[in-house]
């Protein structure tokens, strides 16, 4: 599955895994600006689960037209076994490499 490029004015829905290292503690989300929110959880700005454990890199992301096809997805996901989760971010991400900075670039 490639990845779409990201526009600041395209009006997107993202779903995302964040991770603290490969294979290490996941986090799903869902939101409009995947720039914006991933550089937030990066910089510990966002309060919660993502800056009590280190999880920073941008290791999978989805990209939807339809808000509540986003938070239909992210759900889904969430309730996935975690082996199944490793599997999508393998598929895609082999390496566990941080897609932030090929997103940032692409602005």
């Amino acid at each position: 599955m490639a990845h779409t490029p990201v526009r600041a004015m395209d009006r997107r829905y993202f779903v995302y895994i964040l991770a603290s290292r490969r294979n290490g503690t996941l986090y799903i989300g869902v939101t409009n600006n995947i720039i914006r929110r991933t550089w937030g959880h990066r910089e510990g700005l966002i309060p919660g689960f993502t800056k009590k454990y280190g999880v920073k890199l941008l290791v999978h992301y989805e990209v939807f037209e339809n808000v509540w096809a986003a938070i239909q997805r992210e759900t889904r996901l969430k309730k996935w076994k975690r082996e199944w989760k490793m599997s999508l971010i393998q598929q895609t991400n082999l390496e566990w490499n941080d897609l932030y900075e090929s997103l940032s670039a692409e602005r």
